[in-house]
């Protein structure tokens, strides 16, 4: 018996061995995955891949590539619209103006691009489980047209809004300066992930070929997404104490989100939700009275269609100001809800808000007299044909300077067309510049601002002018990633939709020092490493002396796993036979008694 005692504990270990060599089928969860990839829930049958065989057929093995294709196009798609998020509201207007109606084009191509990428990482997930599983791939004919349907939609979707909107590419690409630091995270993850059936296939393929192009890809992967953040630039990344202000921050035609554009309202509220400035568009009527307008006609955001039916196309220049005070500039924001936040309004807020009319310039500079606050507009040259066509500068320097009370340093005076006659008129004003122009030139014409489109932010561009006391201002930056962008990049102020959301942050939302970062990625690389040459050091140690198996059978390469059992037996036995002979003297013991 004592020497039966070690055979049995070795035995136990090699049992052990034995169950980590092992490959377990899974049968209900294999029976799941293939019935989700290849609809075959009541008719299926297992299809292990043997030593040596590929992972699928030809035709398999394109409708995995299209796979892949879709998914990381869609993936791209998605990425590039979600970050188009801070212009959605340009992008419906820009439909508006073209379809003739409103509807939220940008949610519903976000909504379309998440169903995709959502169904096709469905089905990514499923083919890497059951590639996990050592199983063959027959992607059903259902999902190859839906394949095909999401690598069309996202090509085409794509094709269309580079042709139409193609200033949102900069947008994706200053978006790395922020998300890329986390973007390498995931990727790294996902290629760790993706170690195990890679390492799985590598082993068990006998064509050298195949086994190379294998690891050649997924090293170039892999070493690419290691050495990523060497190339890596973001203005968050920055030493300790050396972030400036946050950006002071000015209200683009008011606090559009909380009540209509351009109404005395709106401006209302960007003052109450912490604006510095307001901002806003001026033309003239055709009677002289500067009025708030963004767009050349009406009909955007009057009632113009009820009032005047037949002068909806009619420059808003060409009406009168009497025309103008009797159209309702509030109902519209209640109806279309341009930033889907008119059902948060109160009561009190909504009732206001579909009683707002036309605003006049001289009712805005009083207001902002009143509150000291800044201001900025464009001014709109009137038509051909309009009284003022030639005069509206000089109309409209007489609202700030006799029928307001504003100060002229409290003005930003935008319109480039006769600057010099401007300057000579009142040169309190502040002059600011819409256009990147050489600093000589800048100086000349006495710029002490400038007003660029967020798509130019730029640290160095940001320091070399405010090393000339030139400061800078970015249009429009709605979305907290954007700001804090353009606080990390240090620009003295933002024009922005959402006064009351920027307001309330504290600090840059991404913001680590370099030894941080390095750090940061250095260690995620040597777990992801280590993780890695684990994973294909356990399938190499498996399959070296396990021959893959079919069905629940397992079978191991030099008769190990037959000598084994054979081994196993005998312990057993064994040990069956001294227990009955220790059991046999008691049953007798008892039967004498």
């Amino acid at each position: 018996m004592a020497s039966t005692l070690p055979q049995l504990q070795f035995g136990r270990l090699r049992g052990v061995r034995a169950k980590l060599l092992r490959r377990y089928e899974h049968r209900p969860l294999v029976s799941c995955l293939a019935g989700l990839y290849s609809c075959r829930w009541g008719r299926y049958e297992r299809s292990c891949t043997q030593p040596g065989d590929c992972c699928c057929n030809k035709l398999e093995g394109v409708s995995f590539a299209l796979l892949v294709t879709s998914f990381c196009l869609t993936l791209v798609f998605l990425y590039f619209w979600g970050q188009a998020k801070n212009d959605y509201n340009d992008f419906d207007w820009f439909n508006f103006g073209n379809l003739g109606f409103w509807f939220p084009w940008s949610v519903v191509l976000l909504v379309i691009a998440a169903g995709f990428f959502t169904y096709i990482t469905v089905l990514m997930l499923l083919a890497v489980c059951l590639l996990s599983e050592g199983q063959k791939l027959y992607l059903h004919w259902s999902h190859k047209i839906g394949i095909l349907v999401s690598l069309t939609f996202s090509v085409v979707a794509t094709a269309v809004l580079s042709d139409l909107w193609s200033k949102e590419w900069k947008t994706l690409l200053l978006s790395f300066q922020v998300t890329a630091p986390f973007l390498h995270v995931g990727g790294v993850l996902l290629v760790t992930v993706l170690a195990w059936p890679i390492a799985l296939y590598f082993f068990r393929m006998n064509s050298r070929v195949r086994r190379g192009l294998i690891m050649g890809v997924y090293l170039s992967i892999l070493s690419a997404l290691y050495l990523v953040p060497l190339g890596l630039y973001s203005p968050c990344i920055k030493e300790d104490g050396s972030l400036g202000p946050a950006p002071a921050l000015i209200g683009h035609r008011g606090a559009p989100m909380l009540a209509p554009e351009n109404t005395l309202m709106s401006f209302q509220k960007a003052v109450e939700a912490g604006s510095h400035g307001l901002e806003t568009d001026v033309t003239i009527s055709v009677d002289g009275v500067p009025f708030l307008m963004h767009d050349h006609t009406l009909r955007r955001t009057t009632n113009i269609h009820q009032v005047f039916p037949n002068r909806t196309d009619t420059p808003a220049a060409m009406f009168t100001w009497a025309e103008l005070e009797s159209l309702n500039a509030g109902a519209w924001f209640l109806s279309h809800n341009p930033f889907g936040t008119a059902g948060s309004l109160g009561a009190e807020d909504r009732a206001q808000a579909g009683k707002q009319s036309v605003c006049t310039l001289q009712a805005f500079l009083q207001l902002a007299a009143q509150r000291d606050k800044l201001v900025i507009f464009d001014l709109y040259r009137p038509p051909r044909g309009h009284p003022y066509r030639d005069t509206w500068i000089q109309r409209t320097l007489e609202v700030i300077q006799n029928e307001s009370s504003i100060q002229s340093s409290q003005v930003l005076w935008l319109p480039s067309d006769l600057r010099a006659l401007v300057q000579e008129i009142d040169p309190e004003l502040q002059q600011t510049s819409s256009s990147r122009l050489p600093l000589e030139e800048l100086q000349s014409n006495h710029i002490v601002k400038l007003n660029l489109h967020y798509s130019s932010m730029s640290s160095e561009l940001t320091s070399e002018f405010a090393a000339v006391n030139i400061s800078t201002n970015l249009y429009v930056i709605s979305q907290p990633w954007l700001y804090s962008l353009a606080w990390c990049t240090g620009v003295q102020s933002v024009t922005t939709n959402a006064p009351q959301l920027l307001n309330t942050m504290s600090s840059p939302l991404f913001l680590m020092s370099p030894d941080q970062y390095n750090l940061m990625w250095i260690l995620t690389d040597l777990v992801s490493l280590v993780l890695i040459i684990i994973i294909f050091i356990f399938h190499w140690w498996r399959e070296r002396g396990l021959a893959f198996c079919s069905g629940s059978k397992i079978t191991q390469d030099n008769g190990t796993y037959s000598k084994f059992k054979t081994e196993m037996s005998d312990i057993w036995s064994v040990s069956s036979t001294n227990s009955q002979a220790e059991k046999t003297p008691s049953l007798a013991t008892m039967t004498e008694h």
